[in-house]
């Protein structure tokens, strides 16, 4: 697929913005000189709207940057609060110069947290982890650090306030995790009535962990091994969920717990099946039995802890081996997206564009298929 393909969708999170630039130059200009043009045309933009400000606490992660993508265009200014800012300079371009700042927080410190949010409208915590690393524990971050945004935000008078949990959350879950989700949810709306809570099933897009390290794998042998082959997921694209959040932020969104999945309802068998389609590649999807997924990943934890964290656990922890034995889809009663309007992305639409590198031969693959069917 050519660069010309990849540029112009907007499944694969570039900005609107740069759109009617792209088709005003398409077809006369190189892929480097077409950038240069969309980064000066759009610090020329005027934006509608450069007076609220939003803090987004983990605004450099996956779906914390296309918030802040999305808030950018918006016209707001941009507060990303991230734990090294030096990492997160890539989003300053999101917006005209000086829009979108990343600045240094701690969210397991009152004072850190409360600095970052001083004079913000709005605030966004997308902070979240799925293994717990040191000081960085589940408790820590996902309920004390949820519950710390919310009381701040609170006391300082913040306007809306959105939570980025997870489909799952539970405070009777065996899953660490899962409680979690579940206890941050319920200190944010004890401390924030008015939020809005965004509950997404397993997240994809350019930047996932999930499909990318799947696909990656598929590169080194011919089998494909899963844990809980049989679970359903019901994945949504990361530009939902930010769109969902921005109308949170803007109060477009009755406050309330919304949970987000896409229009496809898929086993992990037949996600895997369907990302090996579009990496054109054959591989016997083997499904590891709960039991022995436990000891494996016993085994790992132990040599993580063993190791003091300096060998990680590559395979899967022994909560996420919990997880996994739960279907991870969007409850029958339960608000998202037709309550916000949204139609969302499906994966046919948006994996081929990112995906395409793991082929046999990569972006050259889609040529040997048109040269095949032209000799057809």
């Amino acid at each position: 697929m050519s660069w010309s393909r990849r540029l112009s969708l907007r499944e694969v999170g570039v900005n609107e913005v740069f759109q009617d630039i792209f088709a005003r130059h398409r077809g006369t200009l190189s892929a480097g000189t077409l950038g240069v043009i969309q980064t000066s045309e759009l610090q020329r933009r005027e934006p509608s709207d450069m007076t609220k400000l939003v803090t987004i606490y983990g605004g450099s992660g996956f779906v914390g940057r296309y918030i802040a993508l999305r808030l950018a265009k918006e016209g707001w200014r941009v507060r990303v609060a991230v734990r090294r800012p030096n990492d997160a300079i890539f989003v300053k371009p999101y917006g005209v110069v000086g829009q979108v700042e990343p600045v240094l927080c701690n969210i397991r410190d009152d004072a850190s947290v409360a600095a970052v949010m001083q004079g913000a409208d709005a605030v966004v915590n997308c902070v979240g982890i799925l293994a717990e690393d040191g000081k960085n524990s589940f408790q820590a971050v996902q309920h004390e650090g949820a519950a710390r945004v919310a009381r701040l935000a609170a006391e300082n008078g913040v306007g809306a306030l959105v939570q980025i949990s997870a489909i799952g959350a539970d405070a009777e879950s065996d899953s660490q995790y899962a409680r979690s989700k579940a206890d941050g949810e319920a200190a944010v709306l004890a401390h924030f009535p008015e939020a809005v809570i965004l509950r997404p099933s397993i997240v994809f897009g350019r930047e996932d962990a999930f499909f990318n390290r799947f696909a990656g794998m598929s590169r080194f042998g011919p089998i494909l091994p899963v844990i809980g082959a049989d679970t359903k997921f019901q994945p949504v694209y990361v530009d939902d969920i930010a769109r969902a959040a921005v109308m949170g932020v803007t109060g477009k969104a009755a406050p309330g717990i919304y949970e987000l999945g896409g229009p496809d309802v898929c086993s992990f068998r037949e996600l895997m099946q369907q990302m090996l389609q579009v990496i054109h590649r054959r591989r016997l999807i083997l499904n590891i039995p709960f039991f022995l997924a436990r000891i494996i990943a016993w085994m790992f934890d132990m040599l993580e802890k063993i190791t003091l964290g300096l060998i990680k656990n590559p395979v899967a922890t022994r909560d996420q081996v919990r997880n996994l034995a739960y279907d991870n889809v969007v409850a029958d009663d339960a608000k998202g997206f037709a309550e916000l309007g949204i139609e969302p992305v499906s994966m046919e639409a948006v994996l081929p564009d990112y995906l395409w590198r793991f082929r046999p031969s990569g972006q050259f693959d889609a040529i040997k298929d048109s040269a095949r069917n032209i000799r057809a």
